[in-house]
């Protein structure tokens, strides 16, 4: 008889310290997850950005090869770089792309990606040119956003 009221007791369920412990650490693990997520976010749409931009830092490139650099690059350059009438079409992540004359800098003006600190900001990609066959990029925003930080730092 003692046995059955042993057996009873074991299978009562959880206790209350028991349940409140597991929470707590659901609570702390959903803490830490939920930014990080955010910030993944944040960087795949940014991903998008750069892919947006590659069209266009390919037909800088090819007009600074062909034309001995990118100081001839004109106001608006789209027929000139080869890109049709009106530029690059705009994605959900940007909004617009800019050419700027006589440097070749790409700008790229974000959207849909943060909207109080990111969207509305820039992302500018720089040509190098030094002269040489191979144009390389410095990349630049006007976001201090961590996330746009870390990924401008992989672009480079």
């Amino acid at each position: 008889m003692k046995s059955m009221k042993m057996l009873k007791k074991a299978q009562a369920g959880f206790t209350l310290i028991e349940l409140m412990i597991v929470v707590a650490i659901i609570g702390i693990l959903a803490a830490v997850a939920i930014p990080q997520y955010q910030n993944y976010v944040i960087r795949a749409k940014l991903s998008k950005v750069a892919t947006a931009v590659d069209p266009v830092k390919l037909a800088v490139a090819e007009f600074a090869q062909n034309n001995g650099g990118v100081a001839s690059i004109e106001a608006d350059p789209w027929a000139t770089l080869g890109l049709g009438e009106d530029g690059p079409t705009a994605t959900t992540e940007v909004s617009g792309i800019e050419v700027t004359e006589g440097t070749g800098a790409i700008v790229a003006t974000l959207q849909n990606i943060k909207p109080t600190e990111i969207d509305g900001k820039t992302i500018t990609f720089t040509p190098n040119d030094t002269g040489t066959t191979a144009l390389t990029w410095s990349v630049s925003s006007t976001s201090d956003d961590p996330a746009v930080t870390q990924a401008i730092a992989k672009w480079k």
